[in-house]
C-alpha cells in the first residue's frame, strides 16, 4: 500500500498517464512527427512512474528506504544490484534538470544517503560506503554525481566524484608494459586483468568531465586540471585501439584475463559510451577524429543492430534491461551536434525517433505509464516490470525532449 503522504511527491502520475494516453496516435502532426509536448509529457508520465512504482519510500513501512527497488510495487527488493541506482538518479536529474520542478530536486538528498547505505558492497572498504567491488559500477555512480552538480551546482556532488574517481577508478589502470593488455581501466577490483569496454568507456567520459567541470568546481588542491584531459585521451585511445573495430564501428566487451578480446559480445551502452566519450573529447579539443569515431560507432547500432523492423532487440530484465538507455543518454547529444553533416544528422535524428514512436506507441502502458523492455508489447497493468528496463524507456523519452529539431 503506498503512503498517503507522498501524494504530493507523485500526484502527477494520473494526470500525466491521462494526458499522455490522450495524445494517441490520432494526434500526430504531419509525417507521423509527434511534437514536443507529446514527448514532454510521455517523459513525465514516465519519471513520475519510476516514482510511484520503484522510489522505495513511496511505500507504507518503508519510510526510510531511500533507493529505487528493482521490480515495480515492491515485486523485488533486492539489493544485490548497485548499478542501476544511479540511472536511477539519472532519470530524476534529466526530469529536473527539463522542468525545474522541486519535487524531483527534493530526491536528491534522500537518494545521497540512500545509495551509499545500501550499497551491498560498501562494509567490504570502510573508508568509503560508496566503493564497489565492479569498477564499473562505481564509474556510473561517479557519472551521476557529476550531474547532481551541474544540476545543482553543489559542490559536495563532484568532490565526492572527483575523490572517487582518484582513489578507486583511475589507480587500476594499467600497468601500460604488461602485455597483452598494455593498460585499460579493469573491470572489477579483484579481476586486475580484465579490461572492459563498461569500465574505459565511463571512465574516460567521467576524466573528461572533470577536466570540463574543473573550474567550476573550484577544486583547490590534489590533480592538476590537465591530468584529468591526459586521463580523458589515454582510456580512450586504449578502448579504441584494443576494443574498437575501425572498420564497421563494433565496440568489443573485453580483453580477459587471459588476453583474449571477446569479439561476440557487443552491446549498446558500450557503443553508447565510447561515442560519448569520443564527442565529449571532441568538445574539448575540436578534433574531428573523435567525432568521425562516434558517427562510426553509432551507426553500428543502426545499420547491424536494428534488425527488429528498425529498432533494437528487445531487453526485458537484468543488467541488459539497461543498456539501451545507456546508448540512448549519449546517442542524443551526438544527434544533435551541429558541426555533423545535416545528411549524417537526419540519419541519427531519424533514427531516435523512430525508436521513441515504437516505444511510445506500443512499448508503453498508457495507464501506468510503465515500460517492460518489449518494443512491441506493453506490459499488463498488474504485471510486475524490473527497474531497468523501465529506466531504458525513460531515458529514450528524456532524449526526445533534448533532441533538436533538424535545421
Amino acid at each position: 500500500m503506498k503512503k498517503i503522504v507522498l501524494l504530493a511527491l507523485v500526484a502527477n502520475v494520473c494526470l500525466w498517464g491521462q494526458s499522455a494516453h490522450a495524445i494517441g496516435k490520432s494526434e500526430q502532426s504531419p509525417n507521423n512527427e509527434k511534437n514536443g509536448q507529446y514527448w514532454e509529457q510521455m517523459a513525465n508520465g514516465m519519471a513520475q512512474a519510476l516514482i510511484n512504482n520503484f522510489w522505495g519510500a513511496s511505500f507504507d513501512g518503508y519510510e526510510d528506504r531511500y533507493y529505487f527497488n528493482y521490480g515495480s510495487n515492491l515485486s523485488n527488493m533486492t539489493t544485490d544490484h548497485y548499478w542501476p541506482q544511479a540511472h536511477a538518479m539519472d532519470v530524476i536529474i534529466d526530469a529536473y534538470m527539463r522542468t525545474k520542478d522541486k519535487q524531483y530536486k527534493a530526491i536528491y538528498p534522500l537518494w545521497w544517503q540512500g545509495a551509499p547505505r545500501f550499497n551491498f558492497a560498501g562494509k567490504q572498504n570502510p573508508k568509503d560506503p560508496w566503493w564497489n567491488v565492479f569498477v564499473d559500477d562505481m564509474e556510473w555512480m561517479v557519472l551521476t554525481q557529476i550531474r547532481m552538480f551541474e544540476s545543482t551546482k553543489d559542490k559536495k556532488y563532484i568532490e565526492k566524484a572527483r575523490q572517487m574517481y582518484d582513489d578507486w577508478i583511475w589507480p587500476t589502470w594499467g600497468p601500460e608494459d604488461e602485455k597483452p593488455w598494455f593498460g585499460g581501466i579493469t573491470w572489477k577490483t579483484d579481476v586486475s586483468k580484465s579490461k572492459n569496454a563498461c569500465s574505459n568507456g565511463p571512465a574516460a567520459l567521467i576524466a573528461a568531465r572533470l577536466y570540463r567541470f574543473y573550474d567550476k568546481a573550484k577544486f583547490k588542491d590534489g590533480k592538476v586540471k590537465e591530468a584529468y584531459l591526459n586521463e580523458a585521451v589515454k582510456i580512450y585511445t586504449w578502448e579504441k585501439n584494443y576494443l574498437f573495430d575501425r572498420q564497421t564501428g563494433a565496440v568489443f566487451d573485453n580483453i580477459n584475463r587471459r588476453g583474449h578480446i571477446q569479439k561476440n559480445w557487443i552491446f549498446t551502452y558500450n557503443l553508447g559510451t565510447f561515442l560519448g566519450a569520443a564527442h565529449e573529447l571532441y568538445l574539448i579539443t575540436g578534433d574531428k577524429q573523435y567525432l568521425n569515431d562516434a558517427v562510426l560507432a553509432a551507426n553500428y547500432a543502426i545499420t547491424r543492430m536494428s534488425t527488429n523492423n528498425g529498432v533494437l532487440p528487445n531487453a526485458t530484465s537484468g543488467d541488459g534491461g539497461l543498456f539501451h538507455g545507456i546508448f540512448f543518454r549519449y546517442f542524443v547529444k551526438l544527434a544533435n551536434e551541429e558541426d555533423l553533416p545535416y545528411d549524417t544528422r537526419k540519419q541519427l535524428h531519424d533514427y531516435l525517433t523512430h525508436l521513441a514512436t515504437v516505444m511510445a506507441e506500443n512499448g508503453v502502458n498508457q495507464k501506468t505509464m510503465l515500460y517492460g523492455g518489449s518494443w512491441w508489447k506493453a506490459p499488463a497493468d498488474d504485471e510486475p516490470v524490473q527497474l531497468t528496463p523501465h529506466l531504458s524507456g525513460c531515458m529514450l523519452m528524456e532524449a526526445m525532449c533534448v533532441l533538436k529539431p533538424l535545421k
